[in-house]
């Protein structure tokens, strides 16, 4: 995939009022330019991803990110981008305000989809209000339905765009502004009513927030002769969990419950017992797609709470293995994930030490 995500985070912000540009405050449990970065890594469409600011960035461990100082204006971070990215075989270039951290991952693939027939593909919406236009005293009305206001990513054959880049650039502030000055031809697609600019700090307020909730139960029996999975992670034991699968009843409970809180039927319909294809199949292959297909619809993970049921083996003492090995699956930090430990003195499979139980609930937000 030729493509690069370019992030312009190097903006001062003083409209926001703020000690720390805005792009690194901390927005919905991360730094705003974060949202962005994490939702180009998650659609795997981008090559590299190139952050332009003038601010330090540290631990940034994923080697496909590259960060470059930007220049005062934004159209001199855009041109240092773009400049950089000469010798790096890109095909396109999604250029993106680190301020808009709210558009989807929908969003990303239907622009690359119509990149294929294109040189530029700009999103946008149009206004609700009436809208005037203010010379001197005097007011006139505008026909809003031939008004539009774009979006990013705004998105370019990499070489056109750098070739207009070189022409007087300086007096042109956005990239659209660029191709339409030259006549050159955008193809325009429907934006994102939620993938607005944040440029106040009234602006933190305008997102809605939904939160969806699934329940996740799953059990199985303990026989010899079998690995113990449970999160993902190896656990040392005389016996492991009867299953079509790897019975690991941990991440069984979390997939159910991501189901239910996506409202998409449950583990059984998606991985049924009778084909052959899920014989043994790992639990971290069964949860992968449905992480694809959430972060895909717009969804975020809260928080798991999780109740560990077994008499043996004691789950406090593999408690912060198990966290971080689903930490590391679900792509979330180790404090949204809550892992309990339970015993059923002594009574039924669990009890008698031949089954063993797990029951998450899951929260995941989405951003309407």
């Amino acid at each position: 995939m030729s493509n690069c995500f370019i992030l312009l985070a190097a903006g001062k912000g003083k409209r926001f009022k703020s000690k720390n540009p805005k792009q690194f405050i901390n927005y919905i449990n991360k730094p705003l330019f974060m949202h962005s970065v994490d939702k180009a890594i998650k659609s795997k469409l981008f090559k590299s991803i190139l952050i332009v600011s003038n601010n330090p960035i540290k631990n940034i461990k994923d080697k496909s990110i590259k960060v470059i100082k930007g220049g005062r204006e934004r159209y001199q971070s855009s041109q240092k981008a773009l400049d950089f990215l000469k010798s790096k075989k890109i095909k396109n270039v999604f250029i993106h305000d680190a301020a808009r951290p709210n558009f989807s991952i929908k969003l990303l693939k239907k622009l690359n989809n119509n990149l294929r027939n294109n040189k530029a593909v700009i999103p946008f919406i149009k206004t609700e209000n009436s809208t005037k236009y203010k010379k001197g005293n005097r007011l006139q009305n505008l026909d809003r339905d031939k008004l539009i206001f774009t979006q990013t990513p705004q998105c370019f054959d990499y070489k056109t765009i750098y070739k207009l880049s070189k022409l007087n650039r300086h007096l042109i502030t956005d990239e659209a502004s660029l191709f339409l000055n030259y006549n050159k031809k955008i193809k325009f697609i429907k934006g994102e009513e939620n993938n607005f600019k944040i440029t106040t700090k009234s602006d933190l307020g305008k997102l809605t927030i939904k939160s969806f909730y699934g329940i996740g139960f799953d059990i199985h029996r303990l026989i010899k002769n079998k690995k113990l999975y449970l999160g993902g992670l190896k656990i040392p034991f005389h016996s492991g969990l009867q299953g079509h699968s790897d019975g690991d009843v941990v991440l069984h409970a979390i997939i159910d419950g991501l189901l239910g809180a996506m409202r998409k039927m449950d583990i059984g319909t998606l991985y049924p017992s009778n084909k052959k294809r899920y014989k043994n199949i790992r639990s971290p292959n069964m949860l992968f797609p449905i992480l694809k297909k959430l972060y895909e619809d717009g969804y975020s993970i809260n928080n798991i709470d999780i109740n560990l049921i077994s008499e043996r083996p004691r789950v406090s003492k593999y408690r912060e293995k198990i966290i971080t090995s689903l930490s590391n699956l679900l792509n979330v930090k180790k404090d949204q994930i809550n892992l309990k430990g339970k015993t059923v003195e002594k009574l039924g499979l669990i009890g008698k030490e031949e089954a063993i139980a797990c029951e998450a609930i899951v929260s995941l937000n989405y951003y309407a």
